[in-house]
């Protein structure tokens, strides 16, 4: 172990032992600060005046949803439209090795930041707002192709789940996680939570989302699906589980998994692009229509 993990690894059990110890004397406020570590990103944000060089050359355009608003960048192209939506602390950026082989095709591209993200609004980071903000991105650009990494994936079978009736007809999932319940189990383990923490959070989901934790899940969502959906996943990922990407693509009808070894939960890789672009633009594959 690594000198910086050495010292996350202690910080994240020290800031666990201090939940625990609410549990029993405020409950209220160990659900609050767990909550809070869990949805809110530390890292991830761009300002306007220092963009990575991947943004600087882009049409941009602000979206206001309710009292949120979020960031798009265009590269712009053909009528074919590709929307990239990224993952937990990150941002538009990350798209950076992908966009030259999505470029290939000459089509149109946008990406999004996500909430808390970016140059989005808000601190706190939920699926549930990251599904309405994609919406509100394919309902003014009308995206055959979307393309999700990480909880992003997830935010994209979440909003298919909720709106099947768009314009995307292709969807890529990249190491993505499935259940919200393996989320928050992971969660808990790694902050050394006890017993007391988890109907906490779970009664905390239903009263702000108005769902059970075991009800979000990807596999179930997929099992709706009629849109071909290419899913892929590294078994050495440490960050979310192979078995995840496996989830999502068990139920999902009109699909193909892509094992891969080696390439970590980044997914970066020429092979896999090839691949994807494959799924995306052959002539077996099936045409892109609205």
């Amino acid at each position: 172990m690594g000198i910086k993990k050495g010292i996350r690894f202690i910080t994240l059990k020290s800031v666990g032992s201090y939940i625990n110890l609410l549990s029993y004397i405020k409950p209220q406020k160990a659900l609050e600060l767990s909550y809070a570590l869990f949805s809110q990103p530390t890292i991830g944000r761009l300002q306007k005046e220092n963009l990575p060089k991947i943004l600087k050359n882009t049409e941009t355009e602000t979206f206001h949803h309710n009292e949120h608003h979020f960031q798009t960048y265009i590269w712009k192209g053909n009528e074919t439209k590709i929307l990239l939506v990224h993952g937990w602390e990150s941002n538009s950026s990350r798209w950076k090795k992908t966009l030259p082989h999505l470029q290939k095709s000459g089509s149109t591209i946008i990406a999004l930041d996500a909430p808390a993200h970016g140059q989005s609004s808000g601190k706190e980071f939920n699926v549930p707002l990251y599904a309405e903000f994609i919406n509100k991105a394919v309902e003014k650009y009308q995206p055959e192709i979307i393309i999700g990494h990480s909880i992003g994936g997830a935010a994209c079978v979440y909003h298919q789940y909720l709106f099947p009736n768009t314009s995307i007809s292709k969807m890529v999932i990249l190491g993505a996680p499935s259940d919200l319940k393996t989320l928050i189990d992971n969660y808990i383990s790694m902050l050394s939570l006890n017993n007391r923490m988890l109907p906490l959070l779970e009664s905390k989901f239903v009263n702000r989302f108005n769902f059970k934790l075991e009800e979000f899940s990807g596999q179930k969502f997929a099992s709706a699906f009629n849109v071909p959906g290419l899913i892929a996943h590294d078994v050495s990922d440490k960050i979310v589980a192979f078995e995840e990407g496996k989830k999502i693509a068990s139920n999902w009808k009109n699909s193909q998994f892509i094992e891969t070894r080696g390439l970590g939960h980044g997914m970066h890789d020429d092979e896999l692009y090839d691949k994807i672009i494959e799924f995306l633009f052959s002539e077996n594959s099936e045409p892109l229509s609205r």
